[in-house]
């Protein structure tokens, strides 16, 4: 009976093969490991999918990532082209980021306080993957560097990130290499609405003959109202599984996720809408 599942070895997903066994795909995505990486804590069911949910999303944060970096390494190369393709992939990144949430969506707070306690001060606000998206779109704060000071290597990464220019930084720089006014500097903070960025914006609208940067524009607002999309459905299932209670690594919970909800990224490609 060939390809039965009675011919077939009777091995788990957690338990590992010998190096150089199995199949090419297996050997390839690491599969062993990866579903050896599941460990729950408790016997909720919940948990497991919990577990599940986050790894995914982490891997997705380093997808992101890898597209925000090349979208950036394209701008500085003035190469609007593979910018735009870059920034194209990155969206279909977050529009599965966004939902992977409806996996924890419809979590009730009796099955997230049936394996709470196992979290300890576990908590996603201290995935240094997601800080490090934040700080890729210029929402930049050093004194969130504090949690990892005993990862010395996290550490040194992040405060790369904190000091190196965002995606958006490098956007506006190629506005001023093309012609463009555009008073800006990259600073290691969180980017403030600018009068400045806001004006350089409306010339490239207005202007046709600047219709390819108009198009960078509207790729990085794709980006941004994702960005957004993300948040809210972060906000949605925390106050359906939790409420307002504080979270597990001593955030404020539902009132800091209302709060970066409500904050926009690259502000002035939002606000230049009143003008034109």
């Amino acid at each position: 009976m060939n390809g039965d599942v009675a011919d077939r070895p009777n091995l788990s997903f957690g338990q590992a093969e010998e190096p150089g066994t199995g199949t090419p795909y297996a050997r390839y995505v690491h599969l062993d490991l990866l579903h050896s990486l599941q460990q729950p804590r408790s016997k909720v069911p919940a948990e497991y999918s919990f577990i599940i949910s986050t790894q995914v999303m982490e891997l997705l944060f380093d997808l992101l990532h890898h597209e925000w970096t090349a979208a950036q390494h394209a701008l500085r190369e003035d190469d609007l082209t593979a910018a735009l393709a870059a920034l194209r992939r990155g969206t279909h990144v977050q529009d599965v980021l966004v939902a992977s949430w409806d996996l924890l969506a419809t979590m009730t707070p009796a099955e997230f306080n049936g394996f709470r306690s196992v979290l300890g001060e576990a908590s996603g606000f201290q995935s240094s993957a997601f800080l490090r998206l934040e700080f890729l779109v210029g929402n930049k704060s050093g004194s969130l560097l504090r949690m990892y000071q005993d990862s010395p290597a996290t550490h040194a990464e992040l405060t790369a990130a904190l000091h190196a220019p965002s995606l958006y930084d490098d956007a506006l720089a190629l506005l001023s290499r093309r012609g463009v006014a555009v008073p800006h500097e990259p600073v290691p903070a969180r980017h403030r609405p600018s009068e400045e960025v806001e004006q350089a914006w409306f010339e490239v609208y207005r202007n046709p003959e600047l219709a390819e940067q108009a198009r960078l524009g509207e790729a990085l607002l794709d980006t941004a109202e994702r960005v957004t999309r993300w948040r809210q459905r972060h906000l949605a299932a925390v106050k359906r599984s939790m409420g307002s209670k504080p979270g597990t690594g001593g955030s404020s919970g539902l009132t800091w996720l209302k709060q970066a909800a409500d904050q926009d990224v690259f502000p002035e490609l939002w606000t230049v809408r009143n003008a034109l």
